[in-house]
């Protein structure tokens, strides 16, 4: 039997059809795009999130779910580590990956512009498990300087 392509093909999730009932975490907006009651995704989540200027996130993980997010907008700050003692900063066109369970929290260093990333993860759940963490008063900033990741 063929496959019928039309019904079991490509899908497009226009900007106005993004989902904002998934779970948040105070600081940021996420809406989900690709999931499997939309897009009939079975292995994928796709969809954006938005920090407002000078906010950040409170402290949180995704369980065993891997996350890779795409900065379009701003510049993103992130602070991950048991007491949040680690921090990288992202520009537009950067990618970062978080990996499972690695306590993190999303920060806007702008005063004056949102950051504005899309986000991409290894499974449909939308796991978000929120923490209270004591954060590290001073963080250490992780730098990958190499061949690969020269300095800016």
């Amino acid at each position: 039997m063929a496959t019928d392509w039309k019904q079991h093909g490509i899908r497009v999730v226009r900007s106005n059809q993004l989902d904002l009932n998934t779970p948040q975490t105070p600081g940021m907006t996420r809406a989900a795009a690709i999931t499997n009651a939309v897009a009939g995704a079975n292995k994928l989540w796709a969809g954006t999130v938005v920090v407002e200027p000078n906010a950040k996130t409170g402290a949180h993980h995704h369980g065993e779910v891997e996350t890779v997010l795409y900065i379009v907008r701003g510049r993103a700050r992130f602070r991950w580590g048991e007491k949040l003692e680690y921090f990288a900063e992202a520009d537009p066109g950067d990618f970062i990956y978080v990996p499972p369970y690695v306590p993190h929290q999303e920060m806007n260093a702008s005063p004056d512009m949102p950051v504005e990333a899309v986000v991409v993860r290894s499974g449909q759940e939308p796991v978000v498990v929120n923490l209270q963490i004591e954060s590290a008063e001073q963080p250490t900033e992780v730098r990958w300087d190499d061949a690969f990741h020269p300095a800016k």
